[in-house]
C-alpha cells in the first residue's frame, strides 16, 4: 500500500510540474495581452505551502506509518481523481487565461462557462478536496489537518485578491 501511495504522490508531483509549465506559458501570453498581475505578495506563500504539503505527506507516511483501510484508500483516491478532473476542467475552460497566479486582462469578459457557471472559484474546491483526500489515501491525517488549516487562511487571502482584481476589471 505504501508503494502505491508513493506512485500517486509521484504522479501528483508530475501533474504540478505540468501546471507550472502551462501557467508559465499562459502568464507570458496574458502579460503580452496587457494582463495585470495581482497578489504577488502571497504567491511565494502558495508555492511554499503546496511544496510543504507534498513533502509532509511523504514524511508522515514514512515516519508515522499507519494502516489505512482499503475502503478509505479507494474513497480518497476517487475524491483525489475527481478533484484533478475538476482542476483540469477549470484549466480547459479558462484556456490561455488560466494561471496559478492572479492575472486579469482588461477588456476580456469574465468566464462564466464550464464549472464557472456554478461556482466563482471552482479550482479552489479542487484544492480543498485534494488537500484532504491525497494524504488520507494513506492515513496521513496530520498533513491533511495541517494543510487544510493553513490553506483556509491562504485561500481567504487569495479569493479576496481575485475578487478585488475581477471587480476592478469589471468596473473599468
Amino acid at each position: 500500500m505504501t508503494i502505491a501511495f508513493f506512485v500517486v504522490l509521484a504522479i501528483t508531483c508530475v501533474e504540478r510540474l505540468v501546471e507550472l509549465v502551462v501557467g508559465t506559458r499562459n502568464r507570458t501570453w496574458s502579460l503580452a495581452q496587457g494582463g495585470i498581475e495581482y497578489g504577488q505578495g502571497h504567491w511565494p506563500w502558495m508555492v511554499t505551502l503546496h511544496t510543504v504539503f507534498l513533502l509532509s505527506m511523504a514524511a508522515e507516511v514514512l515516519m508515522l506509518p499507519t494502516s489505512p483501510t482499503p475502503v478509505l484508500a479507494v474513497a480518497m483516491i476517487t475524491i483525489a481523481v475527481a478533484a484533478q478532473a475538476l482542476r483540469w476542467w477549470c484549466i480547459h475552460t479558462l484556456g490561455q487565461r488560466w494561471n496559478p497566479r492572479v492575472i486579469v486582462i482588461p477588456g476580456l469578459e469574465r468566464v462564466t462557462g464550464g464549472p464557472y457557471k456554478w461556482l466563482d472559484h471552482p479550482n479552489y474546491v479542487a484544492v480543498v478536496l485534494e488537500g484532504v483526500a491525497l494524504p488520507m489515501i494513506h492515513g496521513a491525517w496530520r498533513t491533511a489537518l495541517g494543510f487544510t488549516a493553513c490553506n483556509a487562511i491562504l485561500l481567504w487571502v487569495r479569493i479576496d485578491c481575485e475578487n478585488r482584481a475581477l471587480h476592478q476589471l469589471e468596473s473599468r
